[in-house]
C-alpha cells in the first residue's frame, strides 16, 4: 500500500528510508540509489533499482520512499497543465509536463505500479533537486543531499501540497491516469548549500545522531 507522506512525517526515526534519483535509460546506470539508512549511494540501472527496492519491500517492513521525480501534477482552472510553484525559481523553470520531468514521471509510474500491488506500507515522498550549478548530473550526490535533508529538514525545504499550487489550480497524484492514486506527497528539497557540501569522493554515511 502506497500513501503520501506529509511534512510532519519527515522524521528520521520513522523507519527505514530509501532514496532514489530515478533515471530511465536502456543501458546507462542512470539512477542514484541509497537503500537502507547506512548504505553508500550507488549508480545503477533502472532495472537494478527496481529490483532492489522490490526486495526491500518484500521484507514487509514499513518504508519511507523518496523519489526524485514529479509525483504530483497541476492543472489550471481551464484544465491546462501548469507548473507547480516549486518549479519556477529565479527565472528558471522545470515543469513536470516538459522534458526530463515528464520522462522521470513515466519511469516512476512503472516502478510505483508494481509496488502498489504489495501489502507493505510505503510512505511516499518526492525529492526535488534542481537549479544546481551547471555541470554533469551527480546522482550519488543528489541522493546524499536528499538523505541529509530528511535527517535534518533545516538543510532545505519541506513543501506540503498547499505550497505546490495557486488557489484555483487542481493538484493530484501523477498516477491517477494510470489507474492508481498515491496522493500528493510532501516534497523534500535540499538547499543549494546542502547540495554543494557533498563531493563524489566523500560519500561516507553521516554520523548517527
Amino acid at each position: 500500500m502506497i500513501y503520501p507522506g506529509s511534512v510532519a512525517q519527515v522524521q528520521w526515526g520513522s523507519g527505514e528510508w530509501i532514496f532514489l534519483d530515478i533515471g530511465f535509460s536502456s543501458k546507462k546506470k542512470s539512477c542514484g540509489l541509497l537503500v537502507r539508512n547506512e548504505d553508500r549511494p550507488r549508480c545503477v540501472t533502472f532495472a537494478s533499482a527496481k529490483s532492489e527496492i522490490e526486495r526491500e519491500v518484500n521484507k514487509g517492513n514499513p518504508l519511507n520512499l523518496v523519489i526524485e521525480a514529479p509525483l504530483s501534477v497541476c492543472f489550471d482552472s481551464l484544465g491546462n497543465p501548469t507548473g507547480r510553484q516549486i518549479e519556477k525559481k529565479g527565472g528558471r523553470t522545470r515543469y513536470w509536463y516538459m522534458g526530463a520531468g515528464s520522462a522521470m514521471m513515466v519511469a516512476s509510474m512503472y516502478l510505483l505500479r508494481e509496488l502498489s500491488k504489495r501489502e507493505t506500507s510505503i510512505r511516499l515522498f518526492e525529492g526535488f533537486v534542481s537549479y544546481k550549478s551547471q555541470g554533469p548530473s551527480d546522482h550519488e550526490k543528489d541522493v546524499r543531499a536528499l538523505q541529509a535533508t530528511a535527517r535534518n529538514p533545516a538543510l532545505g525545504l519541506i513543501h506540503g501540497p498547499n505550497d505546490l499550487k495557486r488557489p484555483d489550480d487542481k493538484l493530484s497524484s501523477a498516477f491517477i491516469v494510470a489507474g492508481f492514486d498515491c496522493g500528493v506527497p510532501a516534497v523534500i528539497e535540499p538547499s543549494r548549500d546542502c547540495l554543494e557540501s557533498f563531493d563524489r569522493d566523500t560519500v561516507d554515511a553521516p554520523p548517527e545522531e
